[in-house]
């Protein structure tokens, strides 16, 4: 059940990158909320831009060369866009965690994993030691590791992929956040250690109350875990609806191609269909529709008129006014 007002709101964010004759538009008036208790996923290509919009809501796009040209990102109804680092490291730990693609790159090879999970307590408040070492324990319990008391003096090399990967969740969850991003989290794991890590996250969820944001490219993980979704391409959202419409119903030309090219049972021995092209590149975007050059629907009004959201009922939304019409005419 969805709460009144989205714990999580972000409205029009727009995150540009300046370089020496260019503009690069990673994010370009992307919107989407995550209500309490709420799994949402932002899903797309590689490079559409749905971690650059993640690290802007996180406060931590570099800048320079990056900026927030314009947007809104609301925590609680709070403003996050425009504060301080000192007041968003408030912010991130307590109110709101990330947890990123790549452990092993995320955490310090020279600290052992009990003194970067406690790192991530003693931030935000004083703790006495023996009431740390109970808390890193437990958070380490939480997250599946076996023997903890023993396993908090090992380095990040000592772990497998998944073990590093729920010491990231861990890390995010020391200071009880109400939402958690997690950007890519199964990515270079297998099948069934992916399936755990995604389990985990939404026990955690149950049990804590939190709410998720997933970034990820894998529609399968979607179709697993997501309650509403948002397809991302070339840094604006195309289409966004509830997992079970979306995977049922899709109105925009990249999500039905997205969906097309997933294995299926019935589609044995048949070469998978692909969308054709690729992403462009931020700083050279086609004029009217990004998506036109490589759809199949295109008119001549999709390559001088950018699309506005067309509206199927319950909160469902595609950006492709030529697919709208055919359908109501």
């Amino acid at each position: 059940m969805k709460s009144a007002a989205p714990i999580l709101s972000v409205q029009d964010l727009k995150v540009y990158f300046r370089g020496d004759d260019t503009l690069s538009r990673a994010v370009d008036g992307v919107s989407y909320d995550v209500h309490r208790g709420e799994t949402v996923c932002l899903v797309g290509e590689s490079g559409c831009g749905k971690t650059v919009s993640a690290l802007a809501v996180m406060g931590l796009v570099p800048m320079p060369p990056g900026e927030i040209a314009g947007g809104s990102v609301l925590l609680e109804g709070r403003e996050l866009l425009g504060l301080n680092e000192e007041e968003m490291q408030h912010i991130r730990g307590n109110h709101i965690a990330m947890v990123f693609q790549e452990p092993l790159t995320s955490l310090n090879p020279v600290f052992t994993i009990g003194d970067q999970i406690g790192e991530a307590v003693t931030v935000h408040e004083e703790i006495e030691p023996a009431a740390l070492k109970e808390r890193i324990v437990d958070l380490l319990r939480d997250v599946g590791i076996p023997s903890p008391e023993t396993r908090l003096g090992d380095y990040p090399h000592q772990l497998s992929g998944g073990q590093r990967q729920r010491v990231m969740i861990a890390m995010a969850l020391a200071c009880d956040p109400d939402v958690v991003i997690a950007d890519e989290p199964t990515t270079a794991l297998d099948v069934t250690v992916q399936a755990q890590i995604l389990g985990l996250i939404r026990s955690l969820q149950q049990t804590r109350g939190m709410s998720a944001l997933y970034i990820t490219h894998d529609l399968g993980v979607v179709a697993n875990i997501a309650d509403r979704v948002y397809i991302m391409y070339a840094g604006i959202i195309v289409e966004q609806a509830d997992t079970n419409t979306l995977f049922s119903a899709p109105q925009h030309p990249y999500t039905r191609g997205l969906l097309a090219s997933l294995p299926d049972r019935s589609k044995r021995g048949e070469r998978l269909p692909s969308i054709p092209g690729i992403v462009p590149d931020p700083a050279y975007k086609p004029e009217g529709c990004p998506f036109h050059p490589r759809c199949g629907h295109a008119v001549e009004n999709c390559r001088r008129e950018f699309p506005d959201m067309c509206d199927y009922g319950a909160g469902h939304l595609a950006r492709c006014p030529v697919l709208f019409d055919g359908i109501t005419k």
